[in-house]
Formats: C-alpha cells, structure tokens, sequence
C-alpha cells in the first residue's frame, strides 16, 4: 500500500476559514491525503487566506516567500493558496509567485481535489452556479466536542470598508434540510456544540422542506430538538437582522447559549452613515435593551473601527459613550485601514497618530469592561464544555456558556463532559474554577 501524502494547512482569520479549512481537508482525504502538523513533512501545502485585516496580501506573499526553499528541495511540492485573498488576488498571485500550483476562492474550494490531480485550472476565482456543498464529502469522523457549521455565505450589506460582498459574493442561505442533515450527522460524532457560521449568520433565510422561506430564529428551534446537542451558537451577526423571533429565541430557547456577538463598529451617526451601517447608535441601543429584556445575562461582544475616514474628536467621543452605556463582555477593535475596492478606501484618511490614539483609548476601556465582566463571574455558578487538558495535571480546560475559557481542576473529567462549575477566580483571560 502506498504512504499517504501529507496535507499541511494553515488558516488565516476567521472561523468560516477555520470551517472551509476542515471542509477542505476532508474533501482532500479522499484523495489519499493525510493531515499533518508538520510542514516540513508536507507533500501539499495549503494556505487558507483572509482578507479582512490590514496588509492581508503582503502577509501572503511573505509566507509563500519562505517556503521558496522548501520547495527548491522538494520540486513536487505542491502549493495551494485559498480563500479570500485567492479570491482577490486571482492570477496575480501566480504571476508574482510562480511557486503557486493553486489558487481557489472560497466558493469553489470543493474543485480542489480535481485541481490537486491536474485536471482543472490552476486559477479557479469564479463564483460557481452549483453548490459546493453538494460536492463535498461526508464529514469526518471527530472527537472534538464542538464544531462550526455554516449556514450562510455571502455579504448584501456592502458597508464601506469591507471586502465581503467582494470576496465571498452575495448571500447564500444553504436549505433548512441540508443543513439539519449535517448538525446531526456532527452531534452522531459526539459533537455537544454547535457554532452557526455566517458572513451575515442572522440574515438567514433558507428553503424549508416545506417550501416556505424559514428565518433564523426558527431553524436555530429546529436545531435545537437534535437530541445529544447541549449548546448553539452562532456568528457573525448584523443588528438589521435581529428579528423578533431571534430575539425571543434568546429568550426561551434553553440550548441557545447566553452570548452574542454584534458589531456596531462606531458609536457616531455620522460615521454609522459614511460606514453604511443603515443603522443608528440609538437604534443599535434600542436593540440591545429588548435583547437583554429577553435575555437578562447575556453577554454582549461586538466590534469597533478607530479612525475611519472623516472620523471627528466628537465621532470618537460618541464611540466611547455608546460602549461605556453598553458594557461590553469583551469586544475586538481596529484601527482603520483601506481595502482596496471598497467605498471608503479612496477617501482621505485620519492621521495614523491620531487613529493610534483614538485606538488605544478604545481598548483601554474595553479591557476594563472586559476585567469588570469577568470578575462578576466569581461565585458564580455555569456550565463548562471540557474541549482539552490543561498544562497541569489532572487540569481541564473548556468554554463557558459566556465563552470563557476556564480552568478547572477535574482529574476524573473527560473531553466533551459539560459539568457545572463555580467560578473562583478571574485572569487576564480566562476563569478558573471548581467542580461542585
């Protein structure tokens, strides 16, 4: 029999490329490849890219760079780049390093295997008019106790500094079927969570087997009478989206963890208009006061851009105001940076000084509400999902229903044992506890 080949990838950026990546290592798989850990050991490999951050290509290229010698002394070597900036760059990318054997966009990654055998083309950026889910295997089998599913691709937002409706195309809503079908396919694997993926998860709307248009709070329901699911989640979400029913979900659907994510990326009406957000600061407050009327403990998270074109002191100010009347479980922030091809990427810029400021002042309060946030966890009683051992002996580490990474001292615990926990200690990123 001969030895597999070995498959390296690594994974820029967000969950949906943490999803695609597995996606395509199984599609791989079938075609005698092996994962490894090991790219020095590596026959292909993969590069799974995001485009979201500042200097997205240059980080591309500096990688592909350094495996110059790695494929010098291993000439059959095959090199695969993927994803969004696969998807943006295109040919580009083997003009510039000839190395590359492979270039797919995120819609057409289940094509790879094909490509990986030569018979297909080396660049394949175009948005496909079949769905790749239907062409890809069955998941594998997994031990892990949580997975990410994805519901929906796709962005019809077109806010002025992403690339999203440009990378990943349109919204797609994959049918309420295919998608039942794969969460209890996982939870037969002894998957115990499930996170929802989405470039617009809560933007949702699916075929039902019914031949009715389902939204978002009704199949997060659906899900949740998988017997053997403990926990749902999901990300990444719009404040346009979040119908009544998904709010009343938060409210009376047990399964459907306390914890959301909800960018708002300014505080400033003004900005929100320039951003094309199509919201405002009050209507996104409005909204976070019937969820948490829904919900009372839930954790909120959310994300912020500092120094956006045109961005005033006030506009700042506003941001600031907007997250000290919110009070953030954690949230990420950025400093603006242009993508090129968007609205916003042409206007002028706040001056790199003054963004650096605005920023750092951004997260020095977010990091105290994050500190405030976690502390009030201490006594507290939760549920934590164990996913690893710990560095110490007899230590398990898992998430809370909040998302917290926690501690605890459980030598008798397994991985995918969900165990009340008392919260008796708060770090700079994580919780420890102690089993009841």
């Amino acid at each position: 029999m001969a030895e597999p080949k070995k498959l390296f990838i690594k994974t820029y950026g967000c969950q949906m490329n943490v999803y695609d990546s597995s996606r395509m290592a199984e599609a791989m798989s079938a075609d005698g490849y092996v994962l490894t850990e090991d790219q020095a050991e590596a026959d292909m490999v993969l590069l799974n890219t995001c485009h979201i951050r500042e200097k997205a290509a240059e980080k591309l290229y500096s990688d592909l760079g350094r495996l110059k010698p790695m494929k010098a002394e291993k000439p059959d070597l095959k090199i695969a780049v993927a994803g969004c900036v696969a998807q943006a760059e295109g040919e580009e990318i083997v003009n510039r390093m000839p190395l590359v054997d492979l270039v797919v966009g995120p819609q057409s990654y289940h094509k790879l295997p094909a490509m990986a055998r030569g018979e297909g083309p080396r660049v394949l950026t175009e948005f496909p008019a079949e769905d790749k889910f239907d062409h890809l295997p069955k998941r594998a089998t997994r031990r892990a106790p949580t997975a990410f599913l994805t519901v929906q691709e796709g962005c019809d937002k077109f806010c002025a500094f992403c690339v999203v409706p440009y990378t990943r195309g349109a919204e797609v809503s994959r049918p309420v079927e295919r998608i039942l079908a794969e969460a209890r396919d996982l939870v037969e694997r002894g998957v115990r969570e499930i996170t929802l993926l989405g470039q617009n998860v809560n933007g949702w709307h699916g075929a039902g087997a019914d031949g009715h248009e389902w939204h978002f709070g009704r199949l997060i329901r659906a899900i949740a009478e998988i017997d053997g699911l403990d926990r749902i989640r999901y990300t990444t979400s719009h404040p346009n989206d979040m119908t009544d029913d998904l709010i009343e979900a938060h409210g009376d659907e047990p399964k459907l963890m306390p914890y959301l994510h909800l960018p708002v990326q300014s505080g400033s009406d003004r900005v929100l208009k320039a951003m094309n957000r199509k919201h405002t600061a009050a209507e996104y407050l409005r909204l976070i006061e019937r969820i948490r009327a829904a919900r009372p403990d839930i954790m909120l998270t959310s994300d912020f851009i500092a120094g956006f074109p045109g961005e005033t002191d006030q506009d700042h100010r506003d941001t600031l105001k907007l997250i000290e009347d919110v009070g953030y479980g954690t949230a990420f922030s950025f400093k603006y940076s242009p993508r090129p091809g968007t609205p916003a990427a042409g206007r002028e810029c706040v001056p790199d000084d003054v963004a650096d400021a605005r920023l750092q002042e951004m997260q020095a309060l977010l990091t105290r509400q994050q500190k405030a946030a976690q502390e009030s966890m201490v006594g507290r009683r939760v549920g934590v999902l164990f996913e690893k051992t710990g560095r110490i002996e007899g230590q398990m580490v898992g998430k809370s229903d909040y998302l917290h990474s926690v501690f605890v001292e459980a030598p008798d615990a397994r991985i995918g044992d969900l165990i009340e926990v008392e919260i008796t200690h708060s770090a700079a990123n994580s919780l420890a506890g102690k089993l009841l």
